[in-house]
């Protein structure tokens, strides 16, 4: 998958330029922009503040706070410089998304504390769009945008909302400024950064909408992978992540991540739940490596992360995984992540120790239901295993 946040952000700027230019024959510090207590100027200068800042935010590798700077404008500068000055600032946007290094993140609080450069080129069409539709609003001038440019931002930052025939529309009224046949008018709103979880050598990393959509169609999601990934249990759960999106049932938080070393920025494998806590609080948990990842402990690695993590979240009480009797490896992996067995599951029940689990220590696989749709018959000739942390 191609980094084409850059010219999404260009596409999106010109868009937006192109109609404001059709109105600078007004005052727009005399104009108020629909549904906000801005002028059009103000929300002009917003938008160019916006693109600029989170420009800065990628070059300067912002780790916990904004870069600490000001855009001024000239006094005098009338409605056409101000729109030069939006064309400038969406340059230096896609400029930096176009040549930001894929694992960089930096600090945006909404609402894991940081975002990548597919992040930030979202954010920032999000902003144009949006804004360009106020200003257009209140200066009886129409706007319709790209609607690739519009899927853009739907599938990076707002994987919980249910995508619809019209990728404008679906946006407007996720962000309270339109409505659509049978879903309820939106007060409150707010986008979401894929969530990032640190690990000592791996980064997890939350699989989007249009990641999981190119993984499924045999795409590498936009990682670089070790030989030989992703292997096909990644395709298959990358596929129930779009499906999940399509329905509008899929909630990030507890959906794929992608194992990246953090080394060589390489992806070895893929771990994520078979969906969110049902209403006793248990979550189910698949994972898999490509085999020239394997025997390194990254399983085990990872397995202890997200668990650790998801056990912390109130509305979980145990995190679940199954094996086939046969999987040692597997069954190792998940006992030295801490997991037990779960006694008079698919076998004698006989406890597990790490000590008992070592002779798989080399060979981790993942063979842990990357699909949740097995019958009761598969389910009781499998082990199960438990982490409650």
């Amino acid at each position: 998958m191609l980094n084409t946040g850059g010219e999404r952000v260009a596409e999106a700027v010109g868009s937006a330029v192109a109609v404001l230019r059709t109105a600078t024959d007004r005052d727009w510090d005399e104009v108020r922009a629909a549904g906000l207590d801005w002028s059009v100027r103000d929300t002009a200068l917003h938008v160019a503040e916006c693109l600029v800042g989170y420009a800065a935010q990628l070059t300067g590798r912002a780790a916990d706070s904004y870069v600490p700077f000001a855009l001024s404008i000239d006094d005098g500068t009338g409605d056409e410089g101000m729109l030069r000055v939006i064309e400038a600032m969406g340059g230096l946007l896609a400029a930096a998304v176009r040549t930001t290094p894929r694992d960089v993140r930096a600090f945006h609080p909404y609402p894991f504390g940081s975002a990548g450069r597919e992040g930030f080129a979202a954010m920032g069409i999000a902003e144009v769009l949006l804004h360009t539709h106020d200003m257009a609003d209140g200066l009886g001038t129409g706007f319709e945008p790209p609607a690739e440019v519009c899927s853009y931002v739907l599938t990076r930052i707002f994987p919980h909302v249910r995508p619809a025939a019209d990728p404008w529309r679906t946006l407007l009224w996720a962000t309270g400024r339109g409505e659509l046949p049978g879903r309820p008018r939106v007060t409150e709103w707010r986008w979401k950064n894929n969530l990032v979880h640190p690990g000592d050598r791996l980064t997890l990393e939350g699989v989007t909408p249009a990641a999981a959509a190119d993984l499924a169609l045999g795409g590498d999601g936009g990682f670089a992978w070790v030989e030989g990934g992703p292997v096909e249990g990644t395709r298959e759960g990358a596929g129930l992540v779009a499906k999940a999106y399509e329905e509008g049932m899929h909630r990030p938080e507890w959906g794929m991540f992608v194992l990246v070393r953090r080394e060589d920025d390489r992806a070895v494998g893929a771990m994520g739940f078979h969906g969110p806590p049902d209403p006793d609080g248990r979550v189910e948990i698949g994972y898999d490596l490509a085999e020239a990842a394997r025997g390194h402990g990254y399983a085990t690695e990872a397995l202890r992360l997200l668990s650790a993590r998801a056990v912390e979240q109130e509305e979980v009480t145990v995190v679940g995984a199954r094996t086939e009797p046969g999987n040692r490896p597997s069954q190792g992996v998940l006992i030295r992540a801490g997991f037990t067995r779960v006694p008079g599951q698919g076998g004698d029940g006989t406890a597990e120790t790490a000590e008992t689990a070592e002779t798989a220590e080399t060979a981790e696989t993942a063979e842990t239901a990357q699909t949740a749709e097995k019958g009761a018959a598969g389910a009781a000739a499998e082990f199960d295993y438990e982490f409650r942390g």
